[in-house]
């Protein structure tokens, strides 16, 4: 076994928990995504007997510690299981991953009252979470211009708010705000805070489902807080630590959904080569036109890029290393093979591509939120150059195995 082999290497345990899943996917959760991703009764009933099922076998919630009722896989070990979840987005919920942002983020600064509440029901699969981040008068990348703010008002804070974005609130059982709590800090990363609001409270308005591309099965909210109070223990973490804490959830989060988004090329590559040898046009099997070829090999190149990547990242959270420059570099080319793919494997399959008979339509829409939730491309590229350049700065040059 070479270097690199050693490096990426795949333990035979989680080989089997792999395969595990994968079957667990393709036969029991695929089937019946349309159905849950309706969001109807049937769905919610189908779906909570998929999670009772990953429960019995052993595949539940595997990427969160165990100590809050999750498998406690290392982050490397679960890139190869998460790519093969991301095949089906209702295989998120089926299996307790949709969870893992707001998992992390409760494990870390909630304190064990919190916990009780809202942390281990909502790993357990019992209630589910929303985080308001983005708002819509203001740019959601810059998160020091954040408006909603709230305030103290004896044991209690008064918080006033309009969010959007707020993805799953509909359905949620509490959202965490990110609000400004501190408006006379000089700094200001310190000025907002983290502050848990259940969905039940008065003055906590669901405005509206908001259409995104056509649809709204995505059940991303626009929700408006009218002097919501909330006791004073819900202050998630320190006041003015509300930056901290987003990206401590927001950064394990992107390097999730680059894994999953593996899953999602893999599946969009599987279907453009089974239309590929099955189709034939023009005197010959789509497969034999040279054109084709090349969509397959440079969907194959790039996926693997992207899972290299990804591990390698993986690889450095686990070690305990800053692997910043490497979450962002992989959140921007993942996206863009995610795309890229998904694009290739509509024009393969013509007119059917865009139809609902396949997935890959609802796909290539997910595809294109890839490049601005969770940092926008642009974002996340400036500090990829601004850190570099930093080590040319101090005389120093860009070494990718040490950096």
């Amino acid at each position: 076994m070479n270097e690199i082999e050693q490096k990426y290497a795949i333990s035979p345990y989680v080989m089997e928990i792999r395969d595990k899943v994968r079957r667990f996917i393709d036969e029991k959760v695929i089937p019946v995504e349309t159905v849950i991703e309706k969001g109807e009764q049937d769905g919610r009933q189908v779906l909570k007997e998929l999670q009772a099922k990953a429960k019995e076998e052993g595949i539940w919630a595997l990427g969160l510690p165990k100590e809050i009722g999750g498998g406690g896989m290392k982050f490397m070990d679960y890139v190869y299981i998460n790519e093969v979840i991301g095949r089906s987005e209702a295989a998120m919920f089926a299996l307790g991953t949709h969870t893992a942002q707001d998992g992390t983020m409760l494990n870390l600064f909630g304190t064990e009252e919190q916990k009780k509440r809202w942390l281990y029901p909502m790993v357990n699969g019992e209630i589910n979470p929303s985080v308001g981040l983005t708002e819509p008068n203001v740019a959601g990348s810059d998160p020091t211009l954040i408006q909603s703010t709230a305030y103290l008002d004896g044991d209690e804070w008064v918080i006033n708010a309009h969010k959007w974005f707020t993805t799953g609130a509909n359905r949620a059982a509490f959202t965490t705000l990110f609000c400004v709590t501190e408006p006379d800090e000089p700094n200001r990363h310190k000025r907002a805070s983290m502050i848990i609001v259940p969905t039940n409270t008065p003055g906590y308005e669901i405005v509206r489902v908001v259409p995104t591309m056509g649809h709204t099965s995505g059940g991303h909210c626009e929700i408006r807080l009218t002097n919501v109070r909330v006791p004073k223990e819900n202050l998630l973490g320190a006041r003015g630590e509300g930056f901290v804490i987003a990206q401590k959830r927001l950064g394990p989060g992107r390097i999730y959904h680059c894994m999953r988004w593996l899953g999602q090329s893999q599946r969009a590559f599987d279907l453009m080569c089974h239309r590929a040898l099955n189709r034939y046009a023009h005197g010959s099997l789509l497969s034999e036109k040279q054109m084709i070829q090349k969509f397959i090999a440079d969907s194959a190149t790039e996926i693997q890029s992207a899972r290299l990547m990804t591990l390698e990242a993986a690889r450095k959270i686990d070690r305990g290393e800053d692997a910043r420059i490497d979450i962002a570099m992989i959140k921007v080319y993942g996206a863009k093979v995610l795309h890229d793919v998904i694009d290739r494997a509509i024009q393969v399959h013509g007119a059917l591509g865009v139809t609902a008979d396949t997935p890959l339509e609802k796909m290539y829409r997910e595809a294109r939120y890839a490049r601005i939730y969770d940092g926008p491309d642009e974002a996340h590229t400036a500090t990829i150059a601004r850190r570099i350049l930093r080590k040319y700065q101090q005389e120093e040059s860009w070494d990718p195995a040490n950096f």
